[in-house]
C-alpha cells in the first residue's frame, strides 16, 4: 500500500477502545471487495485492505454494503467477508451491513455478524417492495431481537422507503436503533433528527455532503472514497465535525469531483477503478454491474490522478 509524505497517518478520530467503542462513530469505510479477474473474491487482499484502512487512521469498516457488492455474493462468501474483517481489525471496528429482502433474513445475517464478533450492524428497511410504516417498524423490531445495536440506513432512492425524522424518532424511542446513515443528502434532516430524537446519532451517508453534515453535528461517516484516500478522508471529517470549514474546504474542493460519484449508479465501478489507479486492489465487478463507459472511465481517471498528484493517497 502506498503512502505519502504530505499526509501522515493521523490518529483515529475517536478515542474509544475495546468494549467501550461505538463501531459506528468516526470514519467507517464502506469497504469495496477486491475481486480477481475470474470474479472470485480475493479474501487475502480484502484483509490487507481492511487493515490498511484502520492503520491509515480510519475508525472502522462497514462490510457487505452495496459498495461491497453483497447482493452478488453467495451466502458463504457474505458470511466470510464479515469474519475476515473481524479477524483483521476486531469486532469493535466492524459494522456489517445486514440488508435483505425481509426481516427474517436480515435477522439471520445479524446473528451471523454477532457470532463472528461484530458489535453492531447497519440495516436498510425491507428492500423488496415499498414498505409502509407498520412494516418498517416490524422489520426493525424483528432484527433487534438479535441484541446488537442497529444503525438504520435511510436510502429512499433505492428502497423506495423514506425513514423520515419522525419515523426515526419513533424507532429510537422504542430502542430499536442507535443511529442513522442519512443518504438523502438533505442536511436539514440532521437538525430535525436532533430536535425529535436528541440521542440518535446521525452519520454522513453520502460522500459529497460530508462537510455539510459534519458541521450539522454528525458523529460518523460511512465513507466510500475513503477506500482510496483514507487519511485525507479522516482529515476532512475532523475539520468538519470540529466546525472548521476553512480547514476543510481546500481538501473538500479537491476531492469533490470524486466524492460526487458516491451517489451515482456506477459508484462501485468508479471507486474500484480509483483503487486500481492508486495501486490498491479493486478489480472488476460482478453482474449486474457493467464496466464504465469510456467517458465515465476518463472522468474517474482524470479526477483520481489529480488527487494522487496532490499526495492524498
Amino acid at each position: 500500500m502506498s503512502t505519502s509524505p504530505h499526509l501522515p497517518a493521523p490518529e483515529r478520530s475517536t478515542p474509544q477502545d475495546g468494549a467501550d467503542r461505538k463501531p459506528w462513530h468516526g470514519v467507517v469505510v464502506a469497504t469495496a471487495l477486491p475481486l480477481r479477474e475470474d470474479l472470485s473474491v480475493d479474501f487475502d487482499a480484502y484483509a490487507e485492505h481492511v487493515r490498511w484502512l484502520v492503520d491509515s487512521g480510519c475508525d472502522g469498516v462497514c462490510p457487505n454494503g452495496s459498495l461491497g457488492e453483497y447482493q452478488s455474493l453467495t451466502p458463504e462468501e457474505r458470511a466470510r467477508v464479515v469474519r475476515v474483517a473481524v479477524d483483521a481489525v476486531g469486532g469493535d471496528r466492524v459494522l456489517p451491513g445486514v440488508a435483505a429482502y425481509g426481516a427474517a433474513e436480515s435477522l439471520r445475517w445479524t446473528e451471523q455478524a454477532a457470532e463472528a464478533g461484530a458489535r453492531a450492524v447497519m440495516l436498510l428497511p425491507p428492500n423488496s417492495y415499498r414498505a409502509d410504516t407498520r412494516t418498517v417498524v416490524d422489520h426493525y423490531r424483528t432484527v433487534a431481537r438479535a441484541g446488537l445495536p442497529i444503525v438504520a440506513y435511510n436510502n429512499p432512492f433505492d428502497t423506495k422507503v423514506d425513514l423520515t425524522p419522525r419515523l426515526l424518532a419513533d424507532l429510537y424511542e422504542e430502542g430499536l436503533v442507535v443511529g442513522v446513515k442519512e443518504f438523502t443528502g438533505d442536511v436539514r434532516r440532521a437538525y430535525e433528527v436532533a430536535e425529535l430524537a436528541p440521542g440518535l446519532d446521525v452519520l454522513i451517508g453520502s460522500d459529497d455532503v460530508a462537510l455539510e453534515f459534519g458541521l450539522a453535528g454528525a458523529v460518523g461517516w460511512i465513507a466510500g472514497y475513503a477506500n482510496v484516500f483514507p487519511r485525507a478522508s479522516v482529515e476532512l471529517y475532523r475539520a468538519a465535525v470540529q466546525g472548521d470549514p476553512r480547514a476543510a474546504l481546500p481538501l473538500y474542493r479537491l476531492l469533490h469531483p470524486l466524492l460526487r460519484l458516491d451517489a451515482r449508479t456506477e459508484f462501485v465501478q468508479s471507486i474500484k477503478l480509483s483503487m486500481d489507479l492508486a495501486g490498491l486492489r479493486g478489480g472488476p465487478c460482478r453482474a449486474p454491474r457493467l464496466p464504465l463507459l469510456p467517458e465515465q472511465e476518463a472522468f474517474v481517471r482524470e479526477s483520481t490522478e489529480k488527487a494522487l498528484a496532490e499526495g492524498l493517497n
